[in-house]
């Protein structure tokens, strides 16, 4: 459980390191994109409220020009226009006409040229209309502001849209931008830059899009900058953005590396300690109950680190397993065995050594070749190697598994099954596979306690293994107690810390040839009567 906790937190570590560069053109795309809507909103609020001052100051004018004149089209009327105008800010013209426009007169006697571009449009709160109009030789749009005076006549003041100029706003418009101010019924009054759809464009990312009214006129300027056209202004915090990301991508990784690095989870390190063997053999040994000599050990495996640390295989083992390195850690396993007992098989004939395989190793028919090619041209004999079936996965009865072990007794190996009763197997899974030992888990070995005479699944298993003329090893005997009652049923071989624990080739060796003086055959197990004879 605590091994897969790490893999899920050296998974997420590793995606989260990522995340700072994948999130530089997002984040960065976002803070555009909230500054530059704001740049534009002021910039059109300013325009609007340019025109909604120019109409107000329009108003006043004219407002002030009706309440002095006692009459129109006076020289004294013309004095009251002349100075309204100078005092306003942007007002160019004052006229008086007719309901049909005829002209009667106007501030400086000339005849005032301008053109209709909107109808007459009320404004709300005021008793003025306001019109769009072409006005004498500007380009820019104007606004008529006008009072009707008994339904008889109009007076009216002429004031530009905005004291900028076309040209200026045009000239400040970026590529592909847009400029449209229009009536809030629909009607064009001026459009600058690129030709767009701004309500479909609006709806699309790509585009930046605002929109302001002028007041309480029936005016909206509208704003469209390509997204594009925005970001490359920020070419230089791009990159201060990317180099920060990869900084923070950077230490996020060097973290994730430092946890998979202290990690006691082998995900990390495994394949590469398979390489440089640092997964060692520790050979435990086998003893007989009977005699006090070797049997045999079995090839355990601990993760020796160049630090010093040693790893049990508890802490990999299971993760070699499901990822597929167990094969390759096997492979490398047999090869230090063959290296490092070779000589004692050679003195020891009889000496048996079981070397675990795994659910894996019994998919791949190749496993019987690599036996073959590590072992054949060496002193330890095929007979001399017993290959154990551990039972944490189940092995289904395939031509795959049956070809494995069909081959492997063909060289002349045993297979054993290790930690029997514990797993998956039966006594017909047993049979079925031709297992020719059984290896009783501690398990049903700590159930023998000082005093017990009877364990009746420890005693049943026995009594399984011996109708199906399979050998017996007991595991994890620690006691003396435990050896005795064993023997008492007929158990001859066993291991567990009572002889000796896990040791190194060179303790082994040394523990091996000082037992050596007291060997046991595998034909003294064939025996019952002094089997019987002894237990008794």
């Amino acid at each position: 459980m605590k091994a897969k906790f790490s893999h899920v937190l050296m998974l997420l570590g590793a995606l989260l390191a990522f995340v700072p560069i994948v999130s530089v053109d997002y984040l960065l795309d976002a803070y555009v994109r909230n500054k530059e809507v704001a740049a534009l909103q002021a910039r059109i609020d300013a325009l609007s409220s340019e025109i909604n001052y120019n109409a107000a100051n329009a108003v006043t004018a004219l407002r002030q020009v009706i309440s002095d004149s006692p009459s129109f089209c006076t020289p004294t009327f013309s004095g009251f226009a002349q100075t309204a105008i100078d005092n306003s800010f942007n007002v160019k013209q004052i006229l008086v006409e007719n309901m049909d426009g005829v002209q009667y007169c106007d501030a400086y006697g000339r005849n005032v040229a301008y053109s209709p571009l909107s109808e007459s449009l009320p404004v709300p709160g005021l008793t003025e209309t306001i019109t769009v109009v072409k006005f004498a030789e500007m380009v820019m749009p104007a606004l008529k502001v006008t009072q009707t005076l008994g339904g008889v006549r109009r007076v009216s003041a002429f004031t530009p849209l905005m004291a900028t100029t076309q040209e200026s706003l045009t000239d400040n418009l970026p590529d592909g931008a847009m400029l449209d101010i229009a009536l809030t019924s629909g009607l064009p009054v001026l459009s600058l830059g690129a030709s767009v759809d701004f309500d479909r464009q609006a709806a699309r990312g790509d585009y930046l899009a605002v929109q302001s009214f002028a007041g309480e006129l029936p005016i909206k300027i509208r704003y469209l900058l390509p997204f594009a056209e925005a970001r490359a202004g920020y070419a230089d915090l791009d990159v201060l953005f990317t180099v920060l990301g990869c900084l923070v991508s950077g230490g996020l990784l060097l973290l994730t590396l430092r946890y998979a690095r202290r990690s006691r989870t082998p995900s990390f390190d495994l394949e590469r300690a398979i390489g440089r063997n640092e997964i060692k053999p520790y050979y435990q040994p086998v003893i007989n109950l009977r005699t006090g000599g070797l049997m045999g050990c079995e090839v355990l495996c601990r993760w020796e680190k160049p630090s010093g640390e040693v790893v049990p295989p508890g802490v990999f083992i299971d993760y070699a397993e499901a990822s597929g390195m167990a094969i390759p850690m096997t492979l490398s396993l047999m090869q230090q065995v063959r290296y490092d007992l070779s000589d004692l098989s050679q003195k020891i004939p009889g000496l048996k050594i079981s070397i675990n395989l795994f659910e894996g190793h019994f998919r791949d028919v190749g496993i019987v070749d690599d036996v073959q090619a590590i072992f054949g041209n060496s002193p330890i004999s095929y007979d001399q190697l017993v290959f154990e079936i551990t039972e944490r996965r189940p092995l289904e009865n395939s031509l795959a598994v049956n070809s494995v072990i069909s081959g492997l007794h063909a060289l002349g190996s045993r297979i054993a099954m290790d930690d029997a009763g514990t797993g998956h197997s039966n006594l017909a899974y047993i049979a079925t596979l031709g297992v020719d030992v059984i290896k009783i888990d501690r398990i049903f070995v700590d159930m023998i306690k000082p005093g017990t005479t009877q364990v009746p699944v420890l005693d049943g298993l026995i009594a399984m293994s011996k109708d199906l003329d399979c050998e017996i090893v007991a595991e994890g005997v620690e006691t003396e107690a435990q050896a005795i009652y064993l023997r008492s049923r007929g158990v001859i071989q066993a291991q567990g810390y009572i002889f000796a624990p896990a040791l190194k080739v060179g303790a082994f060796k040394e523990l091996a040839l000082a037992l050596a003086s007291t060997p046991a055959s595998y034909s003294d197990l064939n025996d019952p009567s002094e089997i019987v004879t002894d237990a008794a």
